[in-house]
């Protein structure tokens, strides 16, 4: 699961269709719960680092969140930058990675444009499907532009985005799933379910996450939404950003890319 926040704009339509309650101004990413929903990913952790190792140099995590990859980078050796939309994502990231006893710069950005003079890095990430929040095709571009310009030569963009579902997306609106149970140090037992819609003109996902403890049904209702990536699209939308895909893999072993695919776990470089 990736960071929204940096949504793009959703047609007048499809705002329409959101029917939130009990919604306020804060995303999930301005709250604790984040952490719960996203759990560590080994895996994921041992790939990202193996691809900074090998561009050398220092890595860019973009929408690095609380710091999830951003600090096993760090107590792997390397030198990493975490950059994210969230001050409250930010400030979270800082205290983890204090008591995790790595220095990291973490850097308050808006990934579709920012600028850090002086700075290049062999490898920028964007993990955890936070691509997928940049809805406009023009936000994906301006996006690899400012990434291009901190590569060093021969430097790299890996990224990870689930594959669509057919199946998920023929889902009745307002029939709630269950995502997980989860255990909170204070809140106790937590239920995430979620409904989801489609926006076939946007190719936006509109979900919305319902948080309830068994007394507090509801307390915290959420959108989610996500630009989908489809198999055949990514490549063209990478290339009109002035990249070429070198690999794209099913999942974080480095297995091949295929039918039965759940992810595009993919290695781009400059054209």
């Amino acid at each position: 699961m990736g960071r929204p926040g940096y949504g793009g704009n959703v047609p007048a339509e499809v705002r329409k269709r959101r029917h939130h309650r009990r919604m306020t101004d804060a995303t999930l990413y301005d709250q604790p719960l984040y952490d719960l929903a996203a759990p560590a990913n080994p895996l994921a952790e041992t790939f990202y680092i193996e691809e900074a190792r090998r561009r050398g140099g220092a890595v860019l995590d973009l929408a690095c969140g609380s710091g999830r990859f951003t600090i096993p980078l760090a107590q792997s050796g390397l030198e990493v930058v975490g950059g994210d939309l969230s001050p409250s994502m930010l400030k979270r990231a800082r205290t983890k990675a204090t008591a995790a006893s790595v220095g990291i710069d973490f850097i308050e950005m808006d990934m579709r444009e920012f600028d850090l003079p002086g700075r290049q890095f062999g490898l920028v990430i964007i993990a955890a499907n936070s691509l997928l929040h940049l809805h406009d095709p023009h936000d994906i571009r301006r996006c690899f532009a400012a990434l291009a310009r901190h590569l060093v030569p021969g430097g790299a963009l890996a990224f990870d985005v689930f594959v669509p579902s057919v199946r998920f997306l023929a889902r009745e609106p307002n029939q709630r799933h269950l995502v997980g149970r989860f255990m909170h140090d204070e809140l106790g037992e937590l239920i995430l379910e979620e409904t989801t819609d489609y926006d076939a003109v946007s190719q936006v996902s509109l979900a919305t996450w319902f948080w309830s403890t068994p007394d507090r049904p509801d307390f915290f209702v959420i959108p989610l939404h996500m630009r989908l990536l489809f198999p055949q699209e990514l490549p063209l939308l990478v290339e009109m950003a002035g990249f070429r895909l070198l690999a794209r893999y099913g999942d974080f072993d480095r297995s091949t890319f295929g039918g039965q695919s759940h992810r595009q776990v993919c290695i781009c470089e400059l054209a």
